[in-house]
């Protein structure tokens, strides 16, 4: 039993040694309506080989918006990206208001909240930012979090305001 136990303990403390890293390969921001809406910049940044970040500017051309609804996807890559356990559509006001309705929409809210400036209620009466926005932030909350199988993702964000598609971004990365 004590030699069980101790190959156990060896067999944990490598376990440790290895871990998951994330990679962005792709962000790609569309807007849909460049009369109501349109990015200012939407680009992946690679400071080294292993610090990237996103950083995208969402310029409103018809604020106040009060009605906002997003759809969000998960992607897996199988020949061809796949859905892959998630696919959630809410109304944004509503989840801002009340976070904790919808715990799979939260989780995937925490990603980028932090590096954001939405992180308010309705009504958006300015610009949407989201500002270097790094892998060691993914990779955190992808490995340590809620544990994701290694390959290649697409997290795909559908922006709809007063039930118009007005926006479609999509972030490409690799867990390895």
């Amino acid at each position: 039993m004590y030699a069980f136990s101790i190959r156990l303990l060896m067999m944990l403390s490598v376990l440790k040694l290895i871990s998951s890293r994330t990679e962005f390969t792709n962000f790609k921001c569309h807007s849909l309506d460049t009369d109501f809406s349109e990015f200012e910049y939407c680009t992946l940044k690679a400071v080294n080989r292993s610090y990237k970040y996103i950083s995208t500017k969402i310029i409103l051309h018809k604020v106040p918006i009060t009605k906002v609804k997003v759809k969000f996807g998960l992607y897996k890559k199988f020949s061809g990206y796949r859905p892959f356990l998630y696919n959630i559509s809410v109304d944004a006001c509503q989840f801002l208001k009340n976070q904790k309705t919808n715990p799979a929409m939260s989780y995937f809210y925490e990603f980028f909240r932090s590096a954001s400036n939405m992180n308010h209620t309705c009504p958006f009466d300015h610009d949407i930012i989201v500002d270097k926005l790094s892998t060691e932030f993914f990779n955190h909350r992808i490995t340590k979090i809620l544990s994701f199988p290694e390959g290649d993702y697409m997290f795909e964000w559908h922006w709809i305001a007063y039930d118009i598609t007005r926006a479609i971004v999509k972030l490409y990365l690799t867990l390895s």
